[in-house]
């Protein structure tokens, strides 16, 4: 399947290209030219399938022109070790809980998967390596670090914003030496995300070294996070609660939703999606407004979802060829203050005894205040609220265990690199390596 670029003015590219390269040479967001739909049997009988089943047939529509079906199988199944079970909260709200891969967060799938994918494409033109660049707010760094470490052929390079990230989410990508390189970055999630978008359009970097990005900038990072929507569906139906289904998804980047949207055109029969940000609210504002007005980002409890100017709008703007009114028609958005996250982290605790990660209680409480008779919703739990434990203990006024994945890259000794937001210092760094 070839994929074309959210600008409209870059060459057409293979699905090769858009893996190996990441963003177009007009800094658009590569797109599939083709969104293919599932057959109603598959729906019929999603229920009765696995996960790895599931996200398979979703993977084959996707790259199966493009990657031979016993390899495409093996990456699949390779990466979706672990599941991802839909856990009763309220009699109408379900948590998806997607913090039960390596890292404890949802990115996991996305960046095991791309780091599979690009191995696949390396060994198979016998091309040489490939630097990984990405900017995190929080979990994506992590999840790529430990979904790229050790890969060979591909050294990875974690831009994240000083003191802005959660202790472990740090120890999860500053700990691991080998092919990952930790770049600490005395600025906001914008500036890294902007120093990655400056490195890949630099004729000088481009000549130096191959560069790409594992951020939800890339194809093959953020597509298969659709994964999940799927098999919520499957999981949902087999509780006989799929009709009216409402899924709501904690929104920093968008390349989350901008998946679950991808299902739905596939087929997927999720009734409608709400967006729930922080005090980030660039696309709230969209969707109340028509105007997508970007600004710095500001610091908040839930880091993650800590966006300005959120990539994957571009693709949801262009997914519904710019039109408003079809973007509300299928997402609606909410806003949390810290304080209203943290009301709802004790309120939910209190209530129903689950405890909510910062980005998952936005997801809860917007799921709570938007549901319409006749619904039922699952809300994404986006990574465990340990990885947050300083907040969520202050929150809750008791001490949350943390779990043993968590414990042992707290072992680690931190290695970073301190660099500013300045793009000349990040592009001689790069020129040296």
């Amino acid at each position: 399947m070839n994929y074309y670029s959210t600008n409209g003015k870059a060459p057409i590219a293979s699905l090769e290209k858009a893996v190996v390269k990441g963003l177009a040479e007009d800094k658009g967001l590569y797109m599939p030219e083709n969104i293919k739909p599932l057959p109603k049997s598959f729906f019929d009988n999603i229920e009765n399938l696995s996960f790895q089943e599931i996200a398979y047939t979703v993977a084959d529509a996707f790259f199966g022109e493009d990657v031979d079906a016993e390899s495409l199988k093996n990456i699949v199944y390779d990466t979706l070790a672990f599941d991802v079970p839909a856990v009763k909260v309220t009699d109408k709200i379900y948590s998806l809980e997607l913090f039960h891969g390596p890292t404890l967060a949802f990115k996991d799938v996305g960046a095991r998967f791309m780091a599979r994918l690009l191995q696949y494409f390396l060994k198979k033109e016998g091309k040489g390596n490939v630097n990984v660049l990405v900017a995190t707010s929080g979990d994506t760094g992590s999840a790529v670090a430990n979904g790229f470490l050790g890969v060979d052929g591909i050294h990875v390079y974690v831009l994240y914003p000083k003191g802005k990230v959660s202790p472990i989410q740090e120890c999860q990508f500053t700990t691991l030496g080998q092919n990952i390189t930790a770049i600490e970055v005395d600025g906001v999630f914008d500036d890294c995300q902007a120093l990655v978008k400056s490195a890949f359009i630099d004729d000088d970097l481009n000549a130096h070294m191959k560069l790409t990005s594992a951020n939800s900038i890339n194809v093959a990072r953020f597509l298969p996070q659709s994964f999940y929507y799927f098999y919520a569906y499957a999981q949902m139906k087999k509780k006989g609660l799929a009709d009216n289904l409402v899924a709501c998804v904690p929104s920093g980047n968008f390349g989350n939703i901008c998946s679950a949207l991808f299902g739905k055109k596939m087929g997927l029969p999720i009734k409608r999606f709400i967006a729930a940000n922080n005090a980030n609210d660039i696309f709230f504002k969209y969707l109340q407004t028509g105007q997508y007005n970007p600004k710095p980002s500001v610091q908040t409890i839930a880091n993650a979802m800590d966006v300005g100017d959120p990539s994957n709008f571009a693709r949801i703007y262009n997914l519904y060829k710019k039109d408003h009114a079809a973007i509300c028609a299928d997402i609606a958005g909410a806003t949390y203050s810290d304080e209203q996250i943290a009301e709802t982290i004790k309120q939910v605790k209190a209530e129903t005894g689950y405890v909510c990660d910062p980005h998952g209680a936005c997801g809860y409480r917007a799921l709570a205040e938007g549901l319409k008779d006749g619904e039922t919703g699952f809300f994404l739990e986006t990574a465990h609220p340990a990885k947050f434990k300083d907040t969520v203990d202050k929150i809750l006024g008791e001490s949350i265990e943390i779990p043993a994945k968590l414990a042992a890259f707290m072992k680690g000794q931190k290695q970073s690199i301190p660099m500013s937001k300045d793009f000349q210092e990040f592009k001689t760094f790069l020129l040296a390596q």
